[in-house]
């Protein structure tokens, strides 16, 4: 379950970060294919997550679904054929995601009562806003995926999951190369 999911999300980053150097076809493709690739890892992150009683993250994971679609329509038509029903879907979906995850949690711990909970609304933002940033073409969502990584890598640490942990620092690399690659030259 840890390969898979971590070679999934791995894979997404390493495509994205690659393809900010890219002419316009090859970058498309690659973000293309970066999409795919992170959808078909989001099982194994949800199973895993809930498996630790994460509801947080697992809920996020799950609800971020609908922004990496709109990520994939939004590449697939190179950010020129707006779907704004979509969109409006993706928003509620992803805000009603992160409600639900941080309720339910409250709900089962009785508040926030666990450094875990503290990293998995780390995981919540920077999913979240990051995905949501760079579904509409946002390089500042590299920003919020620093965020993530590194809350995500604690996270495994702290539930002995060293695949993942490693996985997320080796991701927080390609992320800071494709914000580098994103940001305008000084």
């Amino acid at each position: 379950m840890q390969v898979w999911g971590g070679a999934c999300y791995l894979s997404n980053k390493i495509l994205f970060s690659v393809s900010e150097g890219q002419e316009a076809s090859t970058k498309r493709t690659l973000k293309i294919l970066g999409w795919i690739i992170y959808i078909i890892g989001v099982p194994a992150w949800v199973i895993i997550l809930v498996a630790h009683d994460d509801w947080i993250a697992a809920s996020i994971e799950a609800g971020g679904i609908p922004a990496m679609l709109l990520g994939l329509y939004n590449t697939i038509h190179d950010h020129r054929k707006e779907h704004k029903a979509f969109g409006w879907f993706v928003f509620f979906c992803t805000y009603g995601s992160l409600v639900f995850g941080l309720a339910y949690s409250l709900y089962v711990y009785g508040g926030i009562t666990s450094v875990s909970q503290v990293l998995e609304i780390g995981v919540m933002l920077g999913f979240l806003l990051g995905s949501y940033l760079m579904a509409k073409g946002n390089p500042k969502g590299w920003l919020f995926f620093m965020l993530m990584n590194v809350s995500m890598s604690a996270l495994m640490a702290l539930q002995d999951k060293p695949v993942l942990m490693v996985q997320q620092l080796v991701s927080l690399c390609f992320v800071i190369y494709g914000y580098r690659q994103s940001s305008p030259a000084k």
